[in-house]
């Protein structure tokens, strides 16, 4: 789950992370009392939206009045953006986050991420800020530095010695980057956080680091322990099949091609999307319909997946282990009656009560399509479409 900017800053500058004033608005009375509170004469205005490249779409901008404050959040919000990070159906920004500005002396880049090859969490950091990571890696690989993190989201001392004196922090601002240092190990550790991230984090004129902007993506796994983090879920953020479909715990992703996938287990999921592509089509979706779905589980799986103008087909994999095979057959027919389905459906089942599955979708009357293995229904759901 991403959190926005403002939510952002306001988790981290609990656990010590020096962040700039800010408020938040969404309307233009609040957007008034925004700058009554902060007492604003000028002000940087961010949209607040769950992708990157705001800036360069025109969501940040700068104002030198309080009249010009008020003009400017109000024509950023509701604005849309879109770029690779939004999809081509762009994200509309509903809120705005306003903050005085900061004089910068230099800007450094700071974030801990899961390191899947070495299975740990690992902080990179940069003394080369304000842009992608990528882009860094890309251009000043030998600027990048990679420290792993301890249990507990602990640095030893001699790591933060070796870091402050890789990012030219000495004295002072070497406490700071410390301190701050053991702040985001803490929060990442403590809030089942994937990725904690600060860029830019920038030194002022009077020396003091600050976390400009900051981005915090939080374990969809670990959220029912992290119930006081759900009040910041955005649905607004995400498209409304997704929204459906955390509703009923589903494993929803939407794509680009015209056959959707129900499937049950995420790698048979992403195998069935592998063989689709291999056939030469392109899945629709990523859906996992879990181990014990019920029947109203896979009936709004298939609503979901009708909601999806770009679908001409449905492939159905199934594997019963703890599925049971027959109230996949049962969603699929209560689902098909209830909405009418006009598109070929492709099934293949095995495992847990496979032949009484097979025959209550024989018996349905439906105009359904059999197969016995995942080659021969990625073949025949392909050919349905061309």
């Amino acid at each position: 789950m991403h959190l926005h900017e403002y939510q952002s800053k306001t988790v981290l500058k609990r656990y010590g992370v020096e962040v700039t004033p800010f408020g938040v608005a969404s309307n233009f009375e609040e957007v008034e009392s925004v700058i009554k509170s902060l007492g604003l004469e000028k002000a940087v205005i961010k949209i607040q939206v769950h992708a990157g490249g705001r800036g360069k779409a025109g969501g940040v901008k700068f104002a030198n009045s309080p009249a010009e404050i008020k003009k400017v959040a109000s024509e950023l919000i509701g604005l849309k953006i879109v770029n690779q990070q939004t999809g081509k159906d762009g994200i509309v920004a509903h809120q705005v986050m306003i903050t005085p500005p900061c004089d910068i002396e230099k800007e450094f880049y700071c974030g801990i991420i899961i390191d899947r090859e070495h299975k740990r969490p690992t902080l990179i950091i940069s003394p080369e800020g304000g842009m992608e990571i990528e882009e860094i890696a890309e251009k000043s690989p030998d600027r990048i530095l990679s420290v792993p993190m301890y249990e507990g989201g602990k640095f030893k001392g001699f790591q933060l010695n070796y870091i402050c004196k890789f990012m030219g922090w000495s004295g002072d601002v070497a406490k700071q980057g410390a301190k701050m240092l053991r702040a985001l190990g803490k929060a990442f550790w403590e809030l089942d956080a994937e990725m904690v991230e600060i860029n830019p984090l920038i030194l002022t004129p009077d020396s003091q680091l600050i976390a400009l902007d900051a981005k915090v993506t939080i374990d969809d796994n670990a959220l029912y322990r992290q119930k006081e983090l759900l009040e910041y879920y955005d649905p607004s953020q995400e498209s409304e099949a997704e929204v459906n479909a955390k509703k009923f715990d589903l494993a929803y992703i939407s794509l680009d091609g015209d056959i959707a996938c129900m499937v049950n287990g995420a790698g048979l999921a992403m195998a069935t999307m592998d063989i689709i592509h291999h056939y030469g089509a392109e899945p629709a979706n990523f859906l996992d319909v879990g181990g014990s779905a019920s029947t109203e589980k896979v009936t709004e799986g298939f609503k979901i997946i009708l909601s999806d103008p770009k679908v001409k087909a449905i492939l159905v994999n199934i594997f019963g282990g703890i599925m049971n095979c027959a109230t996949i057959a049962e969603g699929l027919i209560i689902a098909a009656k209830e909405l009418d389905m006009k598109i070929p459906i492709v099934v293949r089942m095995e495992g847990t009560n496979v032949d009484q599955g097979r025959k209550l979708l024989k018996d349905s009357g439906l105009d359904l399509i059999s197969t016995t293995s995942l080659g021969e229904a990625a073949q025949t759901v392909v050919k349905e479409i061309k």
